[in-house]
């Protein structure tokens, strides 16, 4: 089919200040973009049933809008030598949450650390962690334990991390 034959639909991309939610065909651009985010423009266009102009138009304004924040490798840690995983809850002092941002800061850049969850509840933060050995990922919870704004951790090993089945025929 070419652009701008009659059995395709015309569907333009919504404004990128547009504040309103993804339609139906946004959505169905994202699910296959979460199933497979290397898609190529063309295969994403005609598995949705829309121009391909009109898909990279779509897609740019989902980045544009947010909805889209990125793209990512999902390594396996085990592959890289961190074959031990765990999710540490962490606890702060009272009167630290004035200084919330710090103590983000410092966890995102520790080499350890895969991701950074700020929750309610009686933890303030759940980080997924990812370490070569049980060792090295009880240095990481005494490093954790040592900051001034900590008042406690709870680790709880990871033995498998399966993701759900999205996107497309799922």
């Amino acid at each position: 089919m070419r652009e701008g034959s009659d059995d395709l639909p015309r569907l333009a991309a919504p404004p990128p200040n547009d504040l309103r939610g993804p339609d139906e065909v946004d959505r169905a651009l994202l699910a296959h973009l979460v199933a497979d985010a290397r898609i190529t423009n063309q295969a994403l266009a005609a598995a949705v049933g829309i121009a391909p102009s009109t898909c990279l138009a779509r897609v740019r304004s989902l980045r544009e809008r947010g909805v889209i924040r990125g793209y990512h490798a999902d390594v396996d840690p085990a592959a890289v030598g961190l074959p031990l995983q765990a999710m540490i809850s962490v606890r702060l002092q009272s009167d630290a949450r004035d200084r919330l941002g710090e103590f983000t800061g410092l966890v995102r850049r520790l080499p350890e650390v895969r991701d950074v969850y700020f929750v309610a509840g009686e933890d303030d933060y759940l980080l997924h962690v990812a370490t070569a050995g049980t060792g090295a990922l009880r240095d990481l919870v005494a490093r954790l334990n040592a900051h001034r704004d900590v008042a406690g951790t709870v680790t709880s090993l990871i033995f498998d991390h399966l993701r759900p089945v999205t996107g497309p025929g799922s």
